[in-house]
């Protein structure tokens, strides 16, 4: 046992943030890669969502079990698996001769990569008190937001110039350095409880989340009607409904559904779940405005996220440390406000809007979110006991992959109806030939933007209700000590494993 003045908390830090970045970057690799793979692997695009969509689903099915594995394991054996694990993955994906080793590759990546994030969260929670953390945090903002913004851009660069496959030689060698720092570095500082494994929680969890985010992500293209989607769904929300129904019964929960009792952890959750949304609009809606409107290239569009990228990297570790002055609610209100105001002028795109002009509004949004995503979800963390730091982890983790799904299905549905919907006024309007192919490509090219810009309406409405929230966001308590019968944890088991 030692006190947390000895821990040399830098290099802990590095070693799982480094896990973390490594594990988000390569997330969002694979979409701009995806024509490349089915072409070189001759597979169709309804298999090649597989590649995307079956990773999501393993790494959200397995992050409600991260408060279990952070209690029973020590935080060595826990993230030297998890990068391993992901290491390995990540070899076989580079080496795959063909799909189906591709997708192994990808599962075995998925497993590994579940667990970094929550477990990141809970060692940070665990190595600062409370009137510290923010900086600390917002360390983590910076691999949570840069790496899925330099992930296009890294994509579209060697898709167009290399085999995909040196996508994954890229990440093998970052991960496998990142394997031998936290062998030399990585100390014990999560609290081990040695709980019971509960079978059916497990069962009932991965049907649960897994339908969930199965029918939500696949529901963009299959459509609300498909058999799979519905059935998906179904079984997802019911085998949720009795996940929830045996954790709050049970004296030692998986996942520990108690944390909702504390109001600020619930306000800034619901606020989270906005926030997602709100988030995943323009990741998703501009990359499609600029390569089928505009007529940009995958590497220029990924490009167009970098200077945001670079001003979240930069901002992410001076809010934390705002945050820790201030609280969440002044930064909320005026990050919230910016978000609201830029997701806005996202709504008046037109077929000739200017590629600086996207980019400006882009980056000036990126700013209001470095102000809002980790001092919302730290304020939320904040207010719970030591026991609980696992469960609100994997809490608020989950929650963000269930909301990025739903998020994400949803905008897609609003863009395609509103198309749909609106391709015969315009038709009318313009006055254009149904007969002539040139006026139909350019109905259905404003068609596109109609349907872009109304699901840009939908997560503008999600920031402001988000926005409203913020404003009852209370300071909470700003050091340990001020939690009765919670001690102040100073001291942490270092053992090595």
């Amino acid at each position: 046992m030692t006190d947390t003045v000895n821990i040399k908390k830098g290099p802990i830090l590095f070693v799982i943030i480094m896990g973390a970045f490594v594990s988000l970057l390569n997330q969002t690799l694979m979409n701009v890669a995806l024509p490349s793979i089915m072409a070189d692997l001759d597979i169709t695009e309804s298999t090649a969502q597989w590649i995307t969509t079956g990773f999501m689903l393993v790494n959200g099915v397995l992050i409600p079990i991260t408060a279990f594995l952070m209690e029973k394991f020590s935080t060595r054996q826990l993230f030297i698996t998890a990068i391993s694990l992901f290491t390995v993955g990540t070899l076989i994906c580079g080496i795959a001769p063909g799909f189906e080793i591709l997708m192994t590759g990808r599962i075995i990546q998925a497993i590994g990569a579940g667990i970094i994030m929550p477990l990141l969260t809970t060692v940070v929670l665990a190595l600062f008190p409370v009137e510290k953390r923010g900086g600390a945090m917002g360390l983590i903002g910076v691999a949570i937001i840069f790496a899925p913004a330099v992930g296009p851009t890294l994509s579209g660069f060697v898709v167009q110039n290399y085999s995909w496959r040196v996508l994954f030689y890229v990440i093998f060698p970052i991960a496998l350095v990142n394997i031998i720092l936290a062998v030399i570095f990585l100390k014990n500082v999560t609290k081990q409880t040695f709980p019971k494994i509960d079978m059916i929680a497990v069962i009932l969890s991965t049907f649960g989340f897994g339908g969930i985010l199965y029918g939500f992500s696949t529901a963009g293209t299959n459509g609300w009607t498909s058999a799979f989607v519905l059935t998906g769904l179904f079984v997802g929300f019911v085998s949720l409904f009795l996940f929830v129904l045996r954790e709050l019964k049970s004296e030692s929960p998986m996942l520990d559904f108690r944390v909702f009792k504390s109001g600020i952890f619930s306000l800034t959750t619901v606020i989270n779940i906005m926030l997602t949304v709100a988030m995943f609009a323009p990741m998703l809606l501009i990359p499609i405005y600029l390569q089928q409107i505009l007529n940009i290239s995958p590497l220029n569009s990924g490009l167009m996220l970098m200077p945001g990228a670079i001003v979240m990297g930069i901002m992410s570790p001076i809010t934390g440390k705002i945050f820790d002055r201030v609280g969440a609610r002044p930064l909320a209100i005026v990050g919230l406000s910016i978000t609201v105001v830029t997701t806005y002028l996202f709504t008046q795109l037109t077929d000739t809007t200017g590629f600086l002009y996207l980019i400006i509004i882009y980056t000036i949004r990126m700013f209001g979110m470095s102000m809002i995503m980790m001092p919302i979800m730290t304020a939320g963390l904040n207010q719970l006991p030591q026991r609980l730091y696992p469960h609100g982890t994997a809490m608020v983790n989950t929650v963000r992959a269930v909301a990025g799904a739903i998020g994400t299905a949803f905008l897609v549905t609003v863009m395609t109806n509103q198309a749909k919907h609106s391709i015969e006024g315009i038709i009318a309007s313009h006055g254009f030939n149904p007969a002539n192919s040139l006026d139909m490509l350019e109905a259905a090219n404003l068609a596109q933007v109609q349907g872009i810009n109304d699901a840009f309406m939908v997560s503008t409405i999600f920031a402001l209700i988000a926005l409203i929230l913020s404003f009852f966001i209370q300071r909470g308590r700003t050091t340990q000590d001020q939690v009765p019968g919670l001690q102040r944890q100073d001291n942490f088991n270092v053992a090595t494993d």
